[in-house]
């Protein structure tokens, strides 16, 4: 029996955007292999620079793209649905309430956004970093110490930011403490909940680059304490560029930080008043703004298409565990701090780093890089750095075609 094309998309459009919580779902068996296509092509072990994503998630982008296609008269506000799931399943993987997740460009865009609201740099006070922080982060950090910011940066010692050093730095003018929660470079994982209580002993606010954290090891806001942190979706909440979530505590919404940037997502009510029928009124619109995160950070329209594959990806990761990925990417990444020194690479992550991300020196990338593409295998070749991170679908024999290729 055949289905035409316009059956089969009146079919799709009927299907809800956002497949809710009916029937438990089977448990996810790790390695995921059969879920990621790319495991068929290629050893990718460069998770860290952007995740594949799954075919199930393909599944849910296509089911938006299918209903955008149709646009059904009469079919409510799934879209509305789908971005308030999609935010609520983050807020739950990070432990904090829907109302403290704002959608945001990138990182980058949260943290101009904290930043910004926390007025820095025309704000009396000193912002602290580590030299192991985001590179854009960084430059903004360092073009704002031009603009008069005290600017202080902790560097690494045996390629770890020591909190005794931070807290030579940390006092009380300080504003704020900005840092990546795993360094991207080379997979130090900071200590968060020491950091914030360091910082909040001494009046300060703490913001964390999440990226390399959210989806990969297990982050719990309230635990930390932390006050800001954001990240995109494309690493390792197998989402897509374009979109990502900002966390703000919510005492300091509307009390520390402040808008920045107005848009009409950030209203509950808008009346105009000069329209047939309007009531009347003294000035041509009123309006009423909402309280929650979004409110204050969120500006213009969001990636639907990438909200669309997080409502799969964000479940699939809470579905499998966070503590499991944790896991299964330690038994990967403890093997590779082991098997490589013997081939004549330095390992800079800390052997007991619990992050998904192992970076060691390389003497000669170009032989090794040349090796690997024959391999067919996908790292990180930086400069003399090469970056290694393993996820769902990777497996011991990944790690031994790497192995191998470098032997």
């Amino acid at each position: 029996m055949s289905i035409d094309r316009r059956d089969w998309l009146r079919a799709a459009s009927a299907l809800p955007l956002v497949s809710g919580a009916a029937a438990p779902e089977p448990s996810i068996q790790l390695p995921a292999k059969a879920d990621f296509p790319i495991a068929e092509t290629q050893t990718h072990l460069n998770n860290a620079r952007w995740h594949p994503l799954s075919a199930p998630s393909m599944r849910a982008v296509q089911r938006y793209l299918d209903y955008k296609m149709q646009s059904p008269i009469d079919s409510g506000d799934p879209i509305g649905v789908m971005q308030r799931d999609a935010k609520a399943l983050f807020a739950k993987l990070i432990n904090a309430k829907p109302s403290e997740i704002s959608f945001a460009p990138s990182t980058t865009a949260g943290e101009n956004l904290i930043v910004a609201a926390l007025d820095i740099p025309r704000n009396i006070g000193n912002v602290v970093t580590d030299a192991l922080h985001f590179e854009g982060s960084m430059y903004m950090y360092q073009a704002l110490e031009k603009q008069g910011l005290d600017l202080r940066i902790v560097r690494p010692r045996d390629w770890r930011i020591e909190l005794r050093d931070m807290e030579k730095v940390v006092d009380r003018k300080t504003k704020l403490v900005a840092l990546s929660l795993v360094s991207m470079n080379t997979g130090f994982q900071h200590d968060l909940k020491a950091v914030c209580d360091l910082a909040h002993s001494r009046g300060a606010y703490v913001y964390a680059d999440i990226v390399q954290a959210a989806g990969a090891i297990p982050v719990d806001v309230r635990a930390t304490g932390v006050d800001f942190c954001a990240c995109a979706s494309y690493k390792w909440l197998m989402g897509d560029m374009g979109l990502g979530f900002l966390y703000v505590r919510e005492d300091l919404l509307g009390r520390v930080v402040h808008r920045v940037q107005y848009s009409y997502r950030q209203l509950r009510r808008f009346q105009d008043h000069i329209y047939p029928f309007d009531p009347p009124a003294r000035t041509v619109a009123t309006w009423e703004q909402g309280t929650d995160a979004g409110a204050h950070f969120e500006v213009g329209t969001v990636s639907n298409t990438t909200v669309a594959c997080l409502t799969h990806s964000l479940k699939y990761i809470q579905q499998i565990g966070v503590d499991k990925i944790q896991a299964h990417a330690q038994t990967m990444t403890q093997r590779l701090q082991k098997e490589l020194p013997r081939l004549g690479f330095e390992p800079l992550t800390p052997p007991e780093s619990r992050s998904p991300i192992v970076t060691f020196v390389v003497k000669d990338p170009a032989s090794a890089s040349a090796r690997l593409k024959k391999a067919n295998v996908g790292v990180k070749l930086g400069g003399h750095l090469m970056r290694i991170s393993p996820s769902v679908y990777n497996d011991q024999k990944d790690i031994d075609r790497l192995l191998n290729a470098l032997s």
